[in-house]
């Protein structure tokens, strides 16, 4: 079995507001020095050892777990 950890993040430019509420609601809070918060999405998935496992993950990843036009991932073999 393969461990992997797929990390999905907006893109520059796109917007986040999930990110700015949280950064609102830690300056309401107190924690004024907090100037940025950027939300981001893990999948962890176990894979059956076999063949070319990064670019499968990839496919996963551009059928499935993001959106091309406005997400980046990072693939990790853990």
């Amino acid at each position: 079995m393969v461990e992997v950890r797929v990390t999905v993040r907006l893109k520059k430019g796109v917007s986040d507001p999930e990110g700015e509420n949280t950064l609102k609601a830690l300056h309401l809070l107190g924690f004024e020095n907090v100037r940025k918060v950027q939300t981001s999405r893990v999948f962890n998935i176990t894979i059956e050892d076999g063949k070319n496992i990064k670019k499968e993950v990839e496919d996963m990843c551009q059928r499935l777990l993001t959106n091309p036009v406005i997400h980046t991932y990072e693939i990790e073999l853990l």
